[in-house]
């Protein structure tokens, strides 16, 4: 993987967090997803 791919899976990755972020519990919940767990799910998105 070249570093315009890394940088690209690394803004992929903060878009994901950033988006997550904004949700509620509520709309986590119903997504099946922890506000803990927000960084994980959003590692996960961009492998």
């Amino acid at each position: 993987m070249n570093i315009r791919q890394k940088f690209a899976q690394f803004a992929a990755y903060n878009r994901t967090v950033r988006e997550l972020k904004q949700l509620s519990t509520n709309q986590l919940r119903d997504l099946g997803i922890d506000a803990a767990d927000i960084k994980i799910v959003a590692k996960a998105a961009v492998l």
